[in-house]
């Protein structure tokens, strides 16, 4: 993507340019040279704001609806803005008001509480992925002899995902074996990462019986189901409430999110695109590289554990939106998550 210089700003025009953003996301309405005066408490005539306000348009900052002479941000002008937020962040993020304790060690508890919370705050469409492919472990498996001739296996993963089947054998199954399955699979290959080798060598363990090695063969498909199960993990809340709060042209954006809504697949690529492991990042427009989100924001920040990043807090709406209040809050929330999520894989 070509790379567009950033202006350079006085401070007083800084301040203008701030006062716009900030006047026309709480309003929604073009901004005036007086109502900045009175807004910005700024020291200066309103016919030096005018002459900033010129400025800053001629600069493709802001423009102004031709039935007006209140001025409006551009997405240049939004982008300027949320660098600046972003280049003056505290030390510390906020506190979330969360408390996932009561999630225990169920990930999927947690993101989805985080979800519903960051959409109740923000009124922003709230998009939290889950813990990346291979991040997820065994943590527990049960073998349970339902019929004579029809065994359950339950799978549980360290993000608290749950993947069951029931299989159905020809001939009856010894009780004995299906207890040696459940032993052997919890200390052989609990603790596992999906998808690993290892885990694959140890349920086709040449040094097994041919009916232990038959039975493992049978029921292997399922860890394969549990790993495709935490590829689709993307928790999506706030929809209602966003368009509930677009107005005009902006509707026309949610219409085409909510199709891309229907293909996760394709929401799930455009988080990860924009996942920063280093700080919070904000994407808008043609920067999110996908058609359906070009008059769209993404404000988000990763969560994860001290070695590695496993997933990003987001939140996704239109180009006039609350970014510092986004901001803070994404930040908030993956601080939070991230605290719960070491807990979690630390005991496992």
């Amino acid at each position: 993507m070509q790379q567009v210089t950033e202006p350079e700003l006085t401070a007083r025009q800084a301040a203008i340019l701030r006062g716009v953003v900030e006047a026309y996301v709480a309003t929604g309405q073009p901004v005036g040279s007086r109502t900045l005066v009175e807004r910005a408490g700024l020291d200066v005539s309103t016919s030096t704001v005018r002459a900033d306000l010129a400025e800053l348009e001629s600069r493709g900052l802001l423009t102004h609806p031709h039935t007006s002479a209140g001025r409006i941000p551009t997405e240049r002008g939004y982008r300027y803005y949320a660098d600046r937020l972003l280049e003056r962040l505290d030390p510390q993020p906020e506190g979330f008001p969360l408390d996932l304790t009561t999630a225990r060690s169920e990930v999927d508890a947690a993101l989805q509480a985080t979800t519903e919370m960051l959409s109740e705050l923000t009124r922003l469409l709230a998009l939290v992925s889950a813990p990346p492919l291979g991040t997820a472990t065994v943590r527990h498996v049960e073998v349970l002899l339902l019929q004579p001739q029809a065994v359950m296996v339950v799978v549980i993963t360290s993000t608290g995902s749950v993947t069951k089947r029931v299989y159905r054998f020809a001939d009856p199954v010894d009780p004995m074996l299906a207890d040696w399955a459940a032993a052997y699979l919890n200390d052989q290959v609990g603790g596992l990462e999906l998808g690993s080798n290892v885990l694959r060598r140890r349920l086709d363990d040449p040094g097994l019986g041919p009916r232990e090695r038959a039975f493992l063969s049978t029921v292997s498909a399922l860890f394969d189901q549990a790993r495709a199960a935490e590829q689709q993990g993307l928790y999506v809340g706030g929809t209602a409430g966003l368009l509930e709060d677009l107005r005009g042209k902006e509707l026309d954006s949610y219409q085409r999110l909510v199709e891309v809504l229907e293909k996760r697949a394709a929401l799930l690529e455009v988080v990860s695109q924009a996942l920063d492991p280093r700080k919070p990042f904000v994407r808008m427009g043609p920067e999110l590289e996908h058609p359906a989100m070009r008059d769209l924001a993404l404000v988000g920040a990763s969560y994860g554990l001290t070695t590695r990043t496993l997933g990003a807090v987001t939140l996704l709406g239109p180009v006039r939106m609350d970014y510092e209040k986004a901001i803070r809050s994404v930040r908030a929330a993956a601080h939070e998550l991230s605290r719960f999520v070491e807990e979690i894989y630390e005991d496992n």
